[in-house]
């Protein structure tokens, strides 16, 4: 019961067309190859971006804002859950001592 069976493979049913084979073709040169001259180096696509003293200083302006920004906002994050956990640890605490029976009162 446990063990595989593994399947067999069936026969192939119907008509089998045989591979067709292909012959081979030459090839013939139809002109003498002429000297190539030497070309000059194609320019680059797009162009190259130079970053100047000011640009540099932009970007590590940029930079530091957005670490700023994620920052603040990871922290207030925090804070938020922060908040939560202890508001719903007083309101628990709350809930228990209105709940709890009145014995222990004199």
């Amino acid at each position: 019961m446990f063990q595989p069976k593994v399947p067999t493979m069936p026969q192939p049913t119907g008509l089998i067309t045989p591979p067709a084979v292909i012959q081979p073709t030459t090839v013939t040169p139809s002109a003498p190859a002429l000297p190539t001259v030497p070309t000059v180096a194609p320019q680059p696509a797009r162009p190259v971006v130079q970053i100047t003293p000011g640009g540099a200083l932009a970007l590590v302006g940029a930079g530091t804002a957005v670490v700023l920004v994620l920052g603040a906002v990871l922290v207030s994050l925090l804070l938020a859950v922060a908040i939560t956990g202890a508001s719903v640890a007083v309101c628990a605490v709350v809930l228990r001592s209105l709940l709890a029976p009145g014995t222990k009162r004199r």
